[in-house]
């Protein structure tokens, strides 16, 4: 039998949460509480109707551990560009990836910049202490939100009145994420013209997605660099005289967070986004290639000893250190610890430790927890699994923390679960860190519920 994995930790009080906390008198911590919510509202700091954060205190890192986390991230993002680079070369090194017919075509299509997605997330569950334990739960390759919710709420921290009052011992700084994104997008777009000519900038999805508001801090975003951005659904895009049109004029880079699959199986093939990106009329961000990466499978073919001769030595030590063991559902044999299991049977009898995912799908849809059904629900799920193309992961620890909040008039502090979500550009650099908080099994604001929180890098002053 398998060694049964570690409880997710509750971790102590970091220090530095300990002196932030210790600031939040009822009159500071209402003083807060009025200050971000005012903030939040003025902003349009909303997902779907609720407020994005809920809490008095922004996730409280330091520059070592920082940079620490920069340092692990580098060859396991090796790692993922050898695993495509292998895909794109060898059509069956390729189908583990488990690829749609369509998407398929799509990339027979030439990739007109350097990275498949030069805009990306890795969803960690980070457990600090030493070398600290990273477990990754999706490489988000398509399209990565929150960027730009997580700078405009930094904003709102910044200038809080627990915040002054923590500045007056700690040095804070904050991590940007924004720059570095529409950096990525604008690169891409250099690369794809050819030239250094301001693009007019489409962000294009659906009219009724609840992340509009980021949409706009996007669009302000490009504005204040002098670039014309609009909003658009992609039904009413138009391609016509060589040209994608969009609001009475053509666009030249699409900032796209419509997802790929939705765009297609709503509007099809030959639609006018699609056409006028296959035809290279408009340059798309992130675009059709980054599907390889994307699929949760991509975690299964890095994680698979039938893959270990793809990896350098070093490449798999940042695969064996951060991601938890991932396969996709098959009826196979494969190893787990060392010991040679059959597969399906084994699911069926360590449901208790394992996760199933669809292989691509958002916001915590289709995901089973082992942990939390019964065994029929499970031989139900693992029977699906084997019907479309799943992943089935290792249970991973899921740290928590306290976090204040104002409710009813009175300061509560609770233990929540936590994610480290770093924003990744052109498969190499980290511009910034999403964390989500909740009360709940499944960590993912889309789900419902939860708190996305600013990150704050302080350290005492000297």
């Amino acid at each position: 039998m398998p060694p049964v994995p570690p409880v997710p930790p509750v971790l102590p009080v970091p220090p530095l949460a300990d002196a932030w906390h210790a600031l939040l008198t009822p009159e500071v911590a209402e003083a807060t509480h009025a200050h971000i919510e005012s903030a939040l509202a003025r902003r349009g700091l909303t997902f779907g109707g609720r407020a994005l954060c809920t809490v008095l205190r922004p996730r409280l890192t330091t520059p070592t551990e920082v940079q620490q986390l920069q340092h692990r991230i580098v060859p396991l993002m090796h790692a993922f560009q050898k695993a495509y680079d292998r895909a794109i070369q060898d059509s069956a090194f390729r189908a583990q990836f488990g690829l749609l017919d369509w998407e398929e075509t799509l990339l027979g299509d030439p990739l007109r910049y350097a990275h498949p997605s030069p805009t990306s997330r890795l969803d960690f569950f980070y457990v600090p202490g030493g070398s600290g334990s990273l477990g990754l739960t999706e490489y988000n390759g398509e399209t990565p939100a929150g960027a730009a919710y997580c700078d405009a709420l930094a904003e709102a921290f910044l200038d809080a009145p627990v915040t002054r009052a923590f500045a007056a011992t700690h040095d804070v700084m904050t991590l940007p994420a924004t720059p570095g994104v529409v950096g990525a997008v604008l690169g891409a777009w250099h690369q794809f013209s050819g030239s250094r000519r301001a693009p007019r900038i489409g962000i294009l999805d659906w009219d009724d997605v609840p992340t509009r508001s980021e949409f706009e801090l996007y669009q302000e975003h490009f504005r204040k660099l002098g670039l014309e951005a609009v909003i658009d659904d992609p039904r009413r895009c138009e391609y016509r005289g060589g040209k994608l049109w969009s609001q009475g004029a053509p666009i030249d880079l699409i900032y796209k967070r419509v997802l790929i699959s939705e765009l297609i199986e709503t509007c099809g093939m030959e639609h006018d986004v699609v056409r006028a990106v296959r035809d290279g009329a408009v340059c798309m961000v992130d675009g059709f290639h980054c599907k390889i990466l994307h699929k949760k499978a991509s975690l299964a073919v890095l994680s698979d000893e039938a893959n270990a001769s793809t990896f350098t030595a070093e490449d798999l030590d940042a695969i064996h250190a951060c991601i938890p063991w991932t396969r996709v559902v098959a009826e196979r044999r494969t190893t787990y610890g060392g010991v040679t299991v059959d597969l399906v049977p084994w699911m069926h009898a360590n449901r208790e430790q394992l996760v199933l995912k669809p292989n691509d799908d958002y916001g915590g849809k289709g995901i089973t927890l082992g942990w939390t059904v019964d065994d029929s629900e499970w031989e139900r799920a693992v029977q699906d699994a084997l019907r479309l193309p799943f992943i089935v992961q290792e249970k991973v620890p899921i740290p928590a923390e306290a976090y204040p909040s104002w409710v009813d008039g009175a300061l509560h502090t609770y233990d929540r679960m936590l994610d480290t979500a770093p924003f990744i550009t052109n498969g190499r650099y980290m511009e910034g860190i999403l964390t989500r908080l909740s009360t709940a099994k499944l960590l993912n604001v889309t789900a419902g519920g939860g708190s996305t929180v600013p990150t704050f890098v302080v350290q005492p002053r000297s």
